[in-house]
C-alpha cells in the first residue's frame, strides 16, 4: 500500500487532514485515534517504512489477552497524521470526529538482524507482527495476526500476557466524556442535515 489510495479518497480543499510528512530518525511512533464516523471505531497506526500502517479496530484496542480484536487494514496514512485530531467535514471520506486516544513509541519484539523497517515489513508480509507499545494507555506486548481465509485486510489485534495485561478492558472507559459528546453532536447534526436535504 502507498499514499496514492489515501490521497485519492480525500479532498484537501475541504479536509484539514495532512497530505504528507517525513518521519524523524530514531524512535518509531504509534498512534491510536478514536474515529466517530459512520461507525465508531479506533484507528491503530504504526510507523513503518516512512508511513503509518493503519488498521480500523471496531471495538478499540484492549489490554485483556482474551479480547482478540478484529483489525481491518486500511490504506497507509502519512506520517503527519499522527498529530491529526478534529473534524472531517460532512461529505468527505471518513466524515466525523477524530481524537488522539493514545500515542507513544514502539519496538519490535523480535528485532532480528535486518533494519527496523525491513524486519517489520517482513513480519507484516508473514502475517504476524509482534510489537512492544510504549504509550500512556497501551503498554507492553501486542501481536497483529493476519486472519487466514478472511481476505487480505482482516487481522486480529491481541494483547500478550505480560505485566500490563488485565482481565477487563473497554477503550470507551478511557475516553473523555467531552470527546464522546462531540462525536454524538456531530452525528446528530449530520442526521438533521440529511433529513433537511430529503425534504427539499
Amino acid at each position: 500500500m502507498s499514499l496514492v489510495k489515501y490521497k485519492a479518497k480525500r479532498n484537501f480543499n475541504e479536509t484539514t487532514e495532512p497530505v504528507a510528512g517525513n518521519p524523524s530518525t530514531g524512535k518509531h511512533i504509534f498512534v491510536v485515534q478514536r474515529h466517530h464516523a459512520t461507525q465508531l471505531h479506533y484507528d491503530f497506526r504504526l510507523e513503518i517504512d516512512g508511513v503509518l500502517k493503519s488498521w480500523a479496530v471496531p471495538k478499540g484496542p484492549s489490554l485483556n489477552p482474551s479480547d482478540k480484536r478484529l483489525a481491518m487494514q486500511v490504506e497507509d496514512h502519512p506520517y503527519d497524521y499522527k498529530d491529526f485530531q478534529g473534524t472531517i467535514p460532512e461529505g468527505n471520506y471518513g466524515a466525523g470526529t477524530v481524537y488522539i486516544w493514545d500515542k507513544g513509541t514502539f519496538e519490535l519484539m523480535n528485532p532480528g538482524n535486518k533494519s527496523f523497517d525491513k524486519e517489520a515489513l517482513l513480519e507484516l508480509k508473514e502475517g504476524d507482527l509482534k510489537v512492544v507499545l510504549k504509550g500512556k494507555k497501551l503498554k507492553g506486548e501486542f501481536a497483529l495476526v493476519h486472519m487466514k481465509g478472511r481476505g487480505e485486510n482482516a487481522w486480529l489485534l491481541i494483547k500478550h500476557k505480560d505485566k500490563y495485561a488485565t482481565d477487563e478492558y473497554n477503550s470507551e472507559d478511557y475516553t473523555p466524556k467531552r470527546v464522546k459528546d462531540a462525536g454524538l453532536r456531530y452525528k446528530e447534526a449530520e442526521k438533521k442535515a440529511a433529513t433537511n436535504r430529503t425534504k427539499h
